[in-house]
């Protein structure tokens, strides 16, 4: 199983760079994983068009077309792993700790942005990912998962 995950777009419009990251990156994966700051209803609206899109509301969307519909945190069951999804609150510094306290140890991976910096770590015994900001720095995070659940993670620069 593959997981795209990305966080923080912060983008008012589709750019034309999108189309050949979504049919490379997030298109053939599994599961796309938004970590909130998506910021407008037109990216909000391009990324639905992914089967098994998943998204949580960042302290940037404020929208009512969209934003209203999404949960800070969510979770949710894949091939028997459970991932959490959220985009962190909080001083920058401590948002991987905050994440994995909210979360707890029931989940197999969890999900954050905020802090526009990329994370593969295992933090209070979670494993956590943060793609870092698509949007800005041109990241995300390709989460790849074996039959025996054990985790790879790939980032990748698109710009």
């Amino acid at each position: 199983m593959k997981i795209a995950v990305i966080s923080d777009t912060h983008m008012g419009s589709v750019p034309a760079w999108l189309d050949d990251v979504y049919s490379t990156w997030l298109a053939p994966a599994d599961v796309l994983v938004h970590c909130g700051d998506i910021t407008s209803v037109a990216i909000w609206s391009y990324f639905m068009q992914h089967d098994n899109f998943v998204c949580v509301r960042g302290n940037c969307d404020w929208d009512p077309q969209f934003a209203d519909l999404l949960k800070p945190m969510t979770s949710f069951e894949r091939d028997g792993l459970s991932v959490g999804v959220t985009h962190g609150w909080g001083p920058r510094s401590h948002v991987p700790v905050t994440v994995a306290q909210a979360f707890g140890p029931e989940y197999d991976l969890v999900c954050y942005g905020h802090t526009h910096a990329r994370d593969w770590s295992i933090v209070e015994g979670l494993q956590l990912v943060n793609p870092g900001s698509l949007g800005e720095s041109g990241s995300l995070a390709l989460i790849s998962i074996a039959t025996d659940g054990t985790m790879q993670c790939e980032f990748v620069d698109v710009f």
